[in-house]
């Protein structure tokens, strides 16, 4: 059976939520107008598969959601309960309904001007859809010469257990992000030692980041998605903060970053200079690409492969929006994303013929 709905939402991160709680807004109610769909097992998004170590204290850009506060948090508790708890009260405080664990497989084309969602729990027929879909669950592993031999442990962030599962172990940690930094930092006090390798010279931001400095820098985001390139990540193009931390990494050498080295052996890495380093880890802090391999049926991708957006409409189909992705993906530009999807919405769904369906059954 499929389920007739205004708006299907894919995702219950901060776009999601964010699309849902304006959709809530406009009059629109949950199982009847539109559903949420999440594939994770519980509330909180990307954000409960986080590390341990990585507290709420850490967390450098977590956004309130539209509606809501977060207050009163203990900086000292793991941001994956902190967030989780916050994303399951504000589902419960604005009546989102989520529907999980759900996976979206595929969209296309439904007949009658309408999208086909095909998911683990049927289908849906919708007017408009809403991807907020994130980048957690595509981790990106680049490819090295040699890696397949390497006889130790090859791990990413998407799996990063704490510092305390590499006492004693080499590590080499690849990436010049904010994850490999919080790495190595937390690493470097159990490892036995530790590499750090990048492939661009890292950049290191002095001062304060104010709304100037970020306008910028999502512009730079926005600029590649106009044209149909892949989006980079806002963070990829603010530098890292020169904190405290990163200071005494730096005055101690354990942010002593190395080029990246040209192949892998099955027991280190060696450079092109002849260089080696033995290693009995290398994590992998190389960052996640935008999951939407659901999409492809619609053919949005432009040649350079990216999704040419304007706003949050795909440029191609203006009932698809994609949430989170490109310059929305900083949790502030979610919830401003979310936003903007649901009022070209409106504007869609006001000129389009209404649905005859009734609540959603599947």
């Amino acid at each position: 059976m499929v389920a007739d709905v205004d708006v299907v939402v894919v995702g219950a991160g901060q776009a999601g939520l964010s699309a849902a709680f304006h959709l809530r807004r406009t009059g629109r109610e949950p199982d009847r107008d539109f559903v949420v769909l999440d594939h994770a097992p519980r509330p909180g998004g990307a954000w409960q598969f986080r590390w341990p170590s990585l507290t709420y204290g850490k967390v450098h850009g977590m956004h309130a959601l539209p509606g809501m506060e977060l207050t009163g948090a203990d900086p000292a508790r793991p941001s994956s309960e902190v967030i989780g708890a916050y994303f399951d009260t504000y589902e419960r405080t604005f009546d989102l309904r989520v529907h999980r664990p759900v996976d979206v497989t595929a969209v296309r084309e439904g007949g009658g001007g309408r999208l086909r969602v095909e998911t683990s729990e049927g289908a849906y027929a919708t007017r408009a859809l809403i991807n907020a879909t994130g980048t957690w669950d595509r981790p990106f592993w680049p490819r090295y010469p040699g890696q397949e031999s390497f006889r130790g442990l090859q791990l990413h962030t998407a799996d990063y257990p704490g510092p305390e599962a590499f006492a004693g172990r080499r590590v080499i940690v690849v990436g010049g992000g904010a994850s490999g930094t919080q790495h190595l930092l937390e690493i470097a006090g159990h490892a036995a030692a530790t590499t750090w390798v990048t492939r661009r010279e890292p950049v290191f931001r002095e001062g304060s980041f104010g709304e100037a400095e970020g306008r910028a820098a999502v512009a730079l985001v926005e600029d590649r998605v106009r044209r149909g390139l892949p989006p980079r990540s806002v963070v990829s193009v603010t530098g890292l903060p020169l904190n405290d931390a990163v200071r005494a990494g730096l005055a101690d050498g354990v942010l002593d970053r190395r080029p990246m080295f040209e192949r892998i052996t099955p027991t280190g890495v060696v450079w092109a200079d002849g260089r080696t380093a033995d290693a009995d880890v290398i994590l992998w802090a190389t960052g996640f690409r935008p999951v939407i391999d659901h999409l492809a049926p619609l053919r949005l991708r432009d040649p350079g492969g990216g999704i040419r957006l304007e706003g949050t409409r795909a440029a191609v189909d203006e009932r698809v929006h994609l949430v989170g992705y490109g310059p929305s993906a900083s949790t502030i530009g979610a919830n401003r994303a979310g936003r903007a999807a649901v009022n070209e919405i409106r504007r869609l769904l006001s000129r389009e013929p209404a649905r005859g369906g009734g609540p959603v059954t599947v």
